[in-house]
């Protein structure tokens, strides 16, 4: 019988010999990746265009939502520009089943502000997909977002609370009221969970107007909720 140490050897020498022959990437630079390091290299996380905006109450992600719907913190990890290498990282993490980006990138988010004021929410929900939408996904990329916020903070996180009901069409294109009407009350509250009392921090990929995010707001607060914060990944000036 084989023992365990060998097995795990022999997988190792397995993961190294298919490495030489197709080395991972960086899916930023397209470098290649050191064995420690998934799906964006070290040099370009560290080269990220952050925002800081978990260190500052009154940014212009959270003054987006003054006087539609009441947000306890608001912060998105970087901003969204059209000539930064990394918005590729969001069309292949939506688009070319790359899920190990959202959990690299919320892995990354998640030690940025564990120890910020949203140190005290309670859990992190990712804003959902309809289930048409995640079957032609393969998955929603704001839950593997959520899965690396919840490592990098130690707090838990659940993708079976918040449902969406009505499969609506893109946001792309849309302007700000067409967004609103387009995600008004297309979400509901799972009636087995409870959301009751409790800080809930709501994530996203990106936003733009902030319309998905506000209608999940406006559902969890519905339902109980005492506070609910948002974060996403990347802000996009509209």
């Amino acid at each position: 019988m084989v023992s365990r140490h060998l097995k795990y050897h022999i997988n190792d020498l397995t993961a190294d010999l298919l490495n030489l022959i197709w080395p991972a990437t960086c899916q930023a630079c397209g470098e290649r990746l050191f064995k420690t390091e998934e799906a964006i290299c070290t040099n370009c996380l560290t080269q990220l265009p952050r925002t800081n905006y978990h260190l500052w109450a009154e940014n212009d992600f959270h003054k987006l939502f003054w006087g539609r719907i009441p947000v306890m913190y608001a912060t998105a990890m970087y901003l969204f520009e059209k000539e930064s290498p990394y918005r590729k990282l969001i069309h292949k993490l939506k688009y070319k089943r790359m899920p190990e980006i959202g959990i690299v990138l919320g892995r990354e988010m998640g030690y940025e502000i564990k120890d910020s004021v949203f140190n005290e929410i309670d859990l992190i929900i990712p804003v959902p997909l309809h289930p048409k939408k995640k079957k032609m996904r393969g998955y929603n990329q704001s839950d593997m977002i959520a899965r690396g916020l919840s490592e990098g903070m130690d707090k838990p996180w659940r993708a079976d609370i918040l449902k969406r009901d009505t499969h609506t069409t893109t946001q792309t294109r849309k302007g700000r009221y067409e967004r609103w009407e387009n995600v008004n009350s297309i979400f509901s509250i799972n009636p087995k969970t409870s959301v009751r009392g409790m800080h809930i921090l709501v994530i996203d990929d990106v936003v733009t107007t902030g319309a998905t995010l506000e209608s999940c707001v406006a559902e969890l607060l519905v339902n109980g909720a005492s506070h609910v914060s948002l974060a996403t990944l990347a802000f996009a000036h509209s």
